[in-house]
């Protein structure tokens, strides 16, 4: 039996006025996500408990069957365990982002402009940390590269309990009242500082202006968190899998988890990602060493930050051309039983550019299911099923044939 999960990463959305009240889903073209809901089984999910954050890390311990309410222990350290950090039980990790604020003097005074410093390159980016580590490593402080603007800091033997905001939240306001507050915000501040006066006039940053594109002029912490623990996936739904995904989180979800790391070349984590190659992973993944692999596109998602309404629509097709059609043209003539689900894991609507904790579409097909009337995919036909499920982590055990509906 193969199993495959299609997460487009904040594929969801609101109705929109340039759309005549649609959403990017409704107007995008996907048949293959269609088939899934027409020939299947659609409703809504809450992915993303009430009482805790409207992340991608809480979403997709959901998606993957995990209740975050019993094992979530920040964003940061899952990051973290994908860089190969070896985290102590009093460590303490914070997401580490690279971002371009505007040009007033204080720190107080200055303005998000851009959570991820114009997209700003690995290469580019891992000068710009090596600057923070050779300032403040040390045995107590380490700094950790990781993809494009999404880095990640170490603190061995501290304490947790501080206030941060993720720098999406806040894009094209004040940092004022966003800045970090409690535990460790006295050294956290001062790195911020450091950085603005390092980052500056940084070679990498010169470059980077003079080919028009944002400047990385400041670390920004969030996502604080400790060692995680999760069971793995083969305990809790008896099959070995793999992870795909452009980010950190998501490898660190399925290393904690005991699932297959696999790597794609061109994935970015936007959508000028390897699309094709997903779905091409994904497929000889299946045919050796899987049974379950779980296919994270984060295009979707950051297009949603950026409020880049066309790109988001284009996304979603091309989740569906490239990945999920080649995909379930494999699974038909593999010669086992199957089951898929789409999904994303959170809305990311254009109109406020960052995560609401809005119930998500869902559909699962089994290879077993009969062919079912023509449907849509999408928000409003997922609502007029009437079927919804408060718990999202419960989505697995249906995939996984552990619960019928």
């Amino acid at each position: 039996m193969k199993y495959v999960v299609f997460l487009g990463d904040g594929m969801a959305d609101e109705p929109l006025e340039e759309l005549k009240g649609g959403t990017p889903l409704e107007a995008a073209r996907h048949p293959n996500m269609d088939r899934i809901a027409s020939d299947g089984v659609m409703g809504m999910a809450v992915t993303i408990p009430q009482d805790m954050p409207a992340g991608s890390d809480v979403a997709n311990l959901s998606a993957i069957g995990v209740d975050p309410a019993g094992c979530y222990t920040g964003r940061s350290p899952l990051e973290a365990v994908s860089l190969g950090v070896k985290l102590g039980p009093d460590d303490v990790t914070y997401r580490c982002n690279l971002v371009t604020l505007s040009d007033e003097a204080a720190l107080e005074d200055k303005t998000m402009l851009d959570y991820s410093a114009g997209e700003i390159s690995s290469g580019e980016a891992a000068q710009l940390i090596a600057v923070m580590q050779e300032k403040f490593g040390s045995n107590k402080v380490e700094f950790y590269p990781g993809v494009s603007y999404r880095h990640c800091l170490v603190l061995r033997n501290a304490k947790t309990g501080g206030t941060k905001t993720p720098p999406h939240d806040i894009t094209n306001r004040p940092v004022r009242g966003h800045l970090p507050e409690g535990e460790n915000a006295p050294l956290l501040l001062e790195m911020m500082r450091y950085s603005l006066e390092a980052f500056r006039d940084h070679p990498v940053n010169a470059a980077r202006r003079a080919a028009g594109k944002n400047p990385a002029l400041c670390v920004w912490f969030w996502g604080e968190g400790t060692r995680p623990g999760l069971e793995p996936f083969e305990t809790l739904y008896g099959v070995r899998g793999g992870m795909i995904s452009a980010v950190d989180l998501l490898h660190g979800i399925g290393l904690s988890m005991g699932l297959r790391s696999i790597p794609v070349e061109g994935a970015t984590g936007n959508f000028h990602t390897n699309f094709k190659g997903k779905g091409e992973a994904a497929i000889q993944a299946l045919s050796t060493d899987c049974d379950f692999v779980y296919i994270h596109v984060e295009a979707p998602d950051e297009c949603g930050h950026q409020a880049q309404l066309k790109e988001k629509i284009w996304s979603i097709e091309q989740i569906d051309e490239q990945i999920v059609g080649p995909v379930l043209r494999w699974l038909d003539g593999c010669g086992e039983e199957w089951a898929v689900m789409v999904m994303p894991d959170h809305p990311t609507p254009i109109a406020v550019r960052t995560h609401t904790r809005t119930p998500i579409p869902f559909a699962i097909l089994r290879s077993s299911d009969a062919k079912g009337a023509p449907v849509r995919y999408c928000e409003k036909s997922a609502r007029e099923t009437g079927r919804f499920l408060p718990h999202a982590y419960e989505l697995m055990s249906y995939l996984t044939g552990k619960k019928q509906f």
